[in-house]
């Protein structure tokens, strides 16, 4: 009888020592992804590519003016600037009009999400406001 009690017990150890490693793993790799997700953050928007330099200084009088001012600028340059720079300045646009419009919001975050790859630098972003926007 007192075999099967230290066998039981035995069992019993090794299950908690396996419950607590599996934890430890979970609390591992949730710190990774935090990192990971930190770093993604410190994205410069202004050094991402796909804008030219003489554009910069007119979006940000854009971006002073608010929402309307930045949806004239896309509406005139938008298409002389690419992704992931062209994604970064939409998504600050959706978070501009979310109040007051947020059919368009979802409406242009919808767009951004669907252009936007797992590889890119503005990734993170939209994962971060996928809650928000969907």
């Amino acid at each position: 009888m007192t075999k099967i009690i230290s066998v039981l017990i035995i069992v019993l150890v090794l299950y908690g020592g396996w419950n607590l490693f599996l934890y430890w793993e979970k609390v591992r790799d949730e710190k990774e992804s935090s990192r990971k997700a930190a770093a993604a953050a410190q994205v410069i928007p202004e050094q991402l590519p796909g804008m030219p330099a003489g554009l910069e200084p007119i979006l940000q009088a854009a971006q002073k003016a608010g929402a309307s001012g930045l949806k004239n600028w896309l509406k005139l340059h938008g298409r002389q600037v690419s992704d992931p720079r062209l994604a970064w300045i939409e998504l600050d646009y959706t978070v501009l009009i979310a109040r007051d419009d947020p059919a368009e919001a979802r409406r242009v975050f919808a767009a951004v999400k669907q252009r936007i790859t797992p590889a890119s630098p503005v990734y993170e972003r939209v994962k971060q406001l996928e809650k928000t926007y969907e």
